[in-house]
């Protein structure tokens, strides 16, 4: 069979007809009789060989493995409608929030045709293009990670990687010219910049040399540095970071004065913040406002002369607080701005023309609310476009005379893309500003949240994306959910989730324990020993789904990605006869040695460390890959894995596959067990071209076990 790509994106050649491969056996692996004893617990680990790249063994599976799921993926039927449909539905394109410096704005847009957002500016009523990445790279395998204009907007710092490796190298160009002034200075992973006025000089977060630390700590050692424009980096000033843990990950703001340096930061991905503060007209000194031994997590800005700051300090949903800049109180004597609401969580905060906005999610959904900036007191709420999600903010800056009574805010919804509204304070209306660029004919769908009942008695919610308001009959129905690391997703708009309905599919999203959905206690009662609670929560949605007729478990596909890679791992594993078919992506399955493979050491905050005896067993309750039992007839399962994710390693994936296609009963020709590989991209960004490749195989595997037709 062949898979080839058109010039238009994502469209694929329908195969012939053909019936699917049924394969004898599944590429041999060798099984070793590895058993080790860790804190009075035996762990097997027969594929342990796979987790090196390098072995000869190791590639020649790995080659066998390709060749089967392309042979299995490209007979299956409905790819070329499928194809062109998510092509179509994708080329709405997107528009971003509007960053305004000094009259000028910046935004990135993509068009009906584009594989990548460019970055525009707009001075004086004209648009031109800033930064195009397919245009430095037509092959599509860049990506642009991170821009920050000047103050004055003069400067573009931006920061770009290659084949989704997430090493981003940091650049300065000319905004006027497009002229390259600096860069590419390297290491700036996950870097913000904060300029100082003069556009001269910023402050960004680089790893140190990797030749001054321990050869596996190369991906951590971060600190804060204070660099001129056109100067050696080797020679910036080193501002922050020394003697704190080497795993910590740094934020920064400048005000745009050029007084205020605020840093926060924590270890890893700990939900616990420390923030300092410096006086850039004064000493420089950065001080501590809180510390990470408060177990809170906490951002800081100052506005008008004081010192706001939105914390979980005392509040799991969050509550603003005000202190001092220059002498800022211990977090116990800080004045309380808005208290804590009890049914919604405080996402954000932003000052509109003297007035104090807030963003707040009620069950995953957007609000705005206006608040007097020196009191608290509520004032109203802002008209929102639907029931949906924001996606960045902004205000103009102060060097900028119009519209200083207007918020501009990115908003979608299931059936609405990323586009652009505005608010404004004087007439308090709210208006589009920039409709996502591509006309697209979408389908009639309904959506809902629905609540359902946990095992433990807990109320959690799911939003169901259907053709109809109730079930009118069973239909092949795909859950999907993340529930870890206080990530959560509110509605969106998802080309997949609507080509899915639009077949006769429902689509379904459950806002599970672990995630951020109602703050910080959700988040706490889904990690670490209470991890099983995320898995419950999502078996109960499949429940609910089959008990109220929406689907059967014989219709029942899931799929989830990263963490919600090792939910659905789990979720195979200890319920396979409630599902039909799994895509497991980017996944962690081997909970036992996960911190011994790239950036997994810093999740132990999350899940536990296989070096601490109790929590071993936490790990060893729910492992995907030490939970697999030979003889079980599990689902239709579907790895697909990226070979420069930098992220989760894809041997994950290679030692689960491996174990199921040795232990299922099921019939291979029925339910197969198959890896799918990608190279040169990694765990996040990546084409649209790309996008839709994925999709469509991810999908049509998914229908071909559950029955759904894409015609």
């Amino acid at each position: 069979m062949v898979f080839s790509w058109r010039a238009t994106l994502g469209e694929v050649t329908e195969p012939s007809p053909a019936a699917l491969p049924a394969p004898a056996t599944y590429p041999a692996a060798e099984r070793l009789d590895l058993v080790e004893r860790l804190h009075g617990h035996p762990v097997a680990d027969p594929y342990r060989w796979l987790e090196d790249p390098s072995d000869p063994r190791t590639a020649e599976w790995s080659a066998a493995q390709d060749t089967l799921a392309r042979d299995w993926l490209d007979a299956l039927p409905g790819r070329a409608p499928l194809g062109a449909r998510l092509a179509e539905l994708m080329r709405t394109g997107a528009v971003g929030t509007p960053v305004w410096r000094a009259g000028r704005a910046f935004y990135t847009r993509r068009g009906p045709d584009q594989d990548h957002p460019v970055l525009h500016v707009l001075e004086d009523g004209v648009e031109r293009v800033l930064l195009d990445v397919g245009a430095l790279d037509p092959s599509g395998r860049t990506t642009l990670d991170r821009w920050s204009p000047s103050v004055e907007g003069t400067r573009l710092a931006y920061q770009v990687s290659v084949g989704g490796d997430e090493h981003s190298l940091l650049h300065v160009l000319d905004v006027a010219t497009g002229d390259l002034v600096e860069g590419p200075i390297d290491r700036c992973r996950y870097s913000p910049v904060g300029w100082l006025p003069g556009g001269e000089e910023f402050f960004y977060v680089r790893r140190v040399d990797p030749e001054l630390v321990p050869e596996d700590e190369r991906q951590f050692h971060r600190r804060v540095w204070r660099h001129r424009v056109g100067t050696d980096p080797s020679t910036d000033v080193n501002v922050h970071g020394d003697g704190l843990d080497h795993t910590y990950y740094y934020g920064l703001s400048v005000t745009e004065d050029g007084r205020w340096l605020i840093v926060n930061g924590a270890p890893g991905t700990v939900r616990r913040d420390s923030v300092w503060i410096a006086d850039l007209h004064g000493t420089g000194e950065l001080r501590p406002v809180i510390t990470v031994d408060r177990g809170a997590q906490c951002s800081a800005r100052v506005e008008d002369g004081r010192l706001y700051l939105r914390t979980s300090l005392d509040a799991p949903r969050f509550r603003l607080c005000v202190t001092d800049p220059e002498d800022p109180a211990d977090p116990a004597d800080w004045t309380e701005l808005v208290p804590e609401q009890p049914d919604s969580v405080l996402d954000g905060a932003t000052w509109l023309d003297g007035s104090l906005v807030l963003l707040r999610t009620r069950h995953a959904v957007s609000e705005l609310h206006l608040h007097d900036a020196a009191t608290g007191e509520h004032r109203g709420e802002i008209p929102l476009p639907g029931t949906g999600s924001l996606h960045g903010w902004s205000t103009v800056d102060r060097a900028t005379d119009t519209d200083r009574d207007v918020l501009w805010f990115g908003f979608s919804d299931f059936v609405t893309p990323l586009s652009v509204y505005r608010f404004s304070l004087s007439d308090h209306r709210t208006t589009l500003h920039a409709a996502a660029p591509g006309a697209v004919e979408l389908p009639a769908v309904t959506t809902q949240q629905i609540p359902y009942t946990s095992l433990d008695g807990t109320t959690v919610r799911m939003f169901v994306v259907s053709g109809e308001r109730r079930p009118d009959l069973p239909r092949p129905t795909l859950l999907t959910g993340y529930g870890g690391f206080a990530v959560g997703r509110g509605p969106g708009y998802q080309a997949t989730a609507l080509a899915w309905v639009e077949a006769g599919g429902v689509w379904v999203h459950a806002s599970l324990r672990g995630g951020d959905e109602e703050g910080e206690e959700w988040h706490r009662a889904g990690m670490r020993e209470r991890k099983q609670n995320v898995f419950d929560d999502f078996h109960a949605a499949a429940e609910k789904l089959v008990a109220d007729g929406w689907t059967t478990p014989q219709q029942l596909a899931i799929t989830g990605g990263s963490n919600g890679g090792l939910l659905v791992g789990a979720a195979l594993t200890q319920r396979p006869e409630l599902y039909a078919a799994v895509v497991c992506s980017a996944p962690l399955l081997d909970m036992v040695r996960y911190e011994n493979f790239l950036l997994g050491r810093l999740w132990a905050e999350e899940y536990g460390s296989a070096s601490v005896p109790e929590e071993l067993a936490w790990l060893l309750s729910y492992s995907p890959y030490h939970r697999v039992r030979p003889g079980v007839e599990y689902p239709s399962v579907l790895f697909t894995v990226f070979e420069s994710d930098s992220r989760v390693d894809p041997n994950h994936a290679r030692k689960m596959c491996a174990a199921l296609q040795h232990a299922t009963a099921s019939d291979p020709t029925k339910h197969p067990v198959l890896l799918r590989r990608e190279t040169e991209v990694g765990h996040a960004g990546r084409s649209v071209s790309r996008s839709v490749g994925l999709a469509v195989d991810q999908l049509t595997f998914l229908a071909g076990a559950t029955g759904l037709e894409f015609a």
